[in-house]
């Protein structure tokens, strides 16, 4: 039997809720705990027809119900007293719609304690994980309980494995995915992303007798996490162990029941940043896909206050990408590895100097990055982006260390017939395995290169450019020379000019130490400074239109054509050089010798002007110096001085695997032209026939 044959009959339940007026949006709310029961009854009925197979018929028949309920209890896979001491189901209590609804209540606090925490049977407001309550209340409103827990109980899954239901959960889920927007990033991935990271994975690890512990920061409902886990069993005999949390309570009570029926898997609730249920756990395999662009505003303060040593860098509040990028890396042991599902921001979001930009270039002198893969577009179901496969690796092969390699498999793909949502491609399984070589062998071929990890890193080279005239001049040769506290002879950064007067077209100053105001307008001096003085001060620019400033000696003013300071006394013209004038207004307070008042002062200052320039990095620290002053000498034309350098890292898919299209040829561009032209006179022709 194939159990996909049953995805159809689930999804049929969806019509009954639209015949009622529930939202296609909320259908996922209501299938979830319906689907999640038909899973545990199936299992639980399993279970115990296999117990009594292994006990024997006349055996089992002998046992107390006592000894029973221990024997079930240390399967660790719940307890059902109509499935396990009445020998009822879902189905049976269905046959009588008279006393349905007190029989199906006792049907779900049969069950143990955990599974009706999961199922939300008593469920107290803000514990509601899969809210079966809740669920089971508005369908009483619709009045269609009885009918539409009927269709789930004639739903048998009892005949398939973990491995099986597991498909069919990941089928369904999908399915809800692609009506809910809201959630689909944080609750599936894609059948063929989690066998690629499976492949991927199985390339990476041994089969020996030592437990694999594989472990999702970000799980959901646990069909990436499991998905893995079966494929690899499906590869080698080794021993498997899965750890996951997700704080989505739906999404993580469906992981937890899963969980249930697989040996030693642990799967916790909570928030991984906040608090990691697994402190004390390292793992041998990590995979995640967690949520894109979601702010981690709502728990700042205890990320901030994080006293783990796991964030290194806090990167920006809107995007809690690299925060589980970082946390899933502490989690490694010694030689672990792991893949990680992220979105473009994470590759090259944030400038040099940046928490995002610090934390690539921490993962890459750590020398943590092994590779890195490019998917296709429209391989999620709500999303059409590009996704990336971040591969992790502390047991590096010697080849490949310090070193990694970008993979571009965006057309290693095959079109669905069919789009699923956005989902339109799938990396199938002849694609799949020629990634993996491509990853294994971890040489350059036409789309995948290798290059050492310094080739991502970058300086941003900070400089103070001082602006000159068109004769090569700058006000700073004017400046008064000053001693500073070391000892040390440095221009002053300003000259100071005592104005007369100031005017810029119909705008004139005369005054240049306020000490009265209008108290019927203003509160007091430095008010009248706020809002009056430094408003008008601020429309003195002396680049907008000429700015004349009148001293006992002279006139200053900002000859634009020029870009030069000019000083004009006694019929004279004097350029000063590139600069800049600066009128100020300050409120000062009352001194034992001035009163208080508002000095409007000006002064001549040089143009300096802060700048940056992206150049190549070399690791060498004496090649890299030189080629940061061989590209100043070819490039700066003006006087600067270096400031602050900073190491920055970016990596850039389109930069290295772009592929420009090839232009027409202007003879054939001419030619093309030539025919339309050709044609338009043979229309015209026959117009004028």
């Amino acid at each position: 039997m194939n159990i996909l044959q049953y995805e159809s009959k689930i999804w049929a339940t969806a019509d009954l809720l639209r015949g009622c007026g529930i939202k296609e949006s909320e259908w996922p709310s209501f299938m979830m705990p319906f689907f999640a029961l038909a899973m545990i009854e199936s299992r639980l009925v399993r279970m115990f027809d296999d117990l009594k197979a292994e006990i024997g018929g006349d055996a089992f028949a002998k046992i107390n119900k006592d000894d029973l309920y221990d024997l079930i209890k240390d399967k660790g896979q719940g307890y059902n007293i109509f499935i396990f001491e009445k020998s009822q189901a879902l189905k049976d209590i269905c046959k009588n719609d008279k006393s349905f609804e007190i029989d199906f209540d006792a049907y779900l606090k049969g069950f143990d304690g955990e599974t009706r925490d999961l199922l939300g049977v008593d469920a107290a407001e803000g514990e509601k994980f899969l809210d079966i309550k809740g669920i089971i209340t508005k369908l009483k409103a619709k009045k269609v309980l009885f009918s539409y827990t009927k269709l789930w109980a004639d739903i048998d899954l009892k005949p398939f494995n973990n491995s099986e239901i597991t498909t069919l959960e990941e089928h369904i889920k999908r399915k809800w995915a692609d009506i809910s927007a809201e959630t689909a990033g944080e609750q599936y991935t894609p059948d063929d992303v989690i066998a690629l990271i499976a492949e991927i994975i199985a390339s990476k690890i041994e089969d020996t007798d030592r437990l694999l512990k594989i472990y999702d920061c970000s799980c959901g409902g646990g069909n990436m996490l499991f998905g893995v886990e079966d494929r690899i069993n499906q590869k080698f005999k080794r021993l498997t162990q899965t750890y996951g949390q997700d704080w989505n309570d739906a999404l993580y009570a469906l992981a937890k029941i899963e969980s249930r029926f697989r040996p030693d898997s642990k799967i916790e609730h909570g928030n991984t940043l906040v608090e990691d249920k697994f402190y004390n756990e390292e793992f041998d395999v990590v995979i995640a896909n967690p949520p894109y662009g979601v702010s981690w505003k709502g728990f700042q303060k205890d990320i901030e206050n994080d006293k783990t040593g796991r964030f290194k860098y806090l990167p920006s509040i809107s995007d809690g990408q690299l925060l589980f990028m970082q946390h899933l890396i502490s989690k490694l042991d010694s030689v672990g590895m792991g893949v990680v599902v992220h979105n473009g921001s994470t590759l090259f979001s944030g400038d040099a100097g940046s928490a995002e930009s610090n934390i690539r270039k921490w993962m890459l002198d750590s020398d943590i990055v092994e590779a890195v893969i490019q998917l296709p577009t429209d391989e999620f179901f709500n999303t059409g982006i590009y996704t990336y496969l971040w591969i992790l690796n502390k047991n590096k092969k010697p080849h490949h260390q310090n070193k990694v390699m970008l993979i571009n498999a965006s057309e290693k793909f095959k079109p669905l017939k069919k789009s699923k949502g956005a989902k339109r491609k799938e990396v199938d399984e002849i694609n799949r395995l020629e990634i993996v070589a491509t990853l294994t062998a971890y040489k350059d071929n036409d789309y995948a290169r290798v290059f050492d990890k310094e080739f991502f890193y970058f300086n941003k080279q900070a400089i103070m450019l001082t602006n000159v005239d068109e004769q090569g001049r700058s006000f700073e040769e004017h400046l008064p020379l000053k001693e500073d506290k070391f000892g040390e002879i440095k221009r002053a950064g300003s000259f100071e000019l005592i104005p007369t007067k100031i005017k810029q077209g119909d705008l004139e100053l005369s005054e240049f130490s306020i000490t009265n105001y209008d108290a019927s307008q203003y509160a007091a001096l430095d008010s009248y400074c706020i809002v009056a003085i430094k408003p008008l001060v601020a429309k003195f620019d002396y680049k907008e239109q000429p700015l004349v400033i009148t001293t006992l000696d002279a006139k200053y003013y900002y000859d634009a054509d020029k870009e030069t300071l000019i000083k004009e006394a006694g019929g004279n013209k004097e350029a000063l050089g590139c600069g800049k004038i600066v009128v100020t207004a300050n409120y000062k307070n009352a001194t034992k010798k001035l009163p208080r008042r508002i000095d409007i002062s000006v002064t001549l200052t040089a143009d300096y002007q802060k700048d940056h320039e992206i150049i190549p990095y070399d690791k060498d620290f004496i090649a890299n110096q030189a080629a940061i002053e061989a590209f100043m000498a070819r490039y700066v034309r003006k006087p600067f001085v270096y400031l602050e350098n900073t190491v920055g890292v970016e990596l850039n898919f389109n930069k290295i695997f772009y592929n420009p299209e090839k232009l027409q040829p202007v003879s054939e561009i001419l030619a093309t032209i030539s025919a339309l032209d050709d044609q338009l006179k043979a229309l015209e022709a026959e117009l004028a026939i």
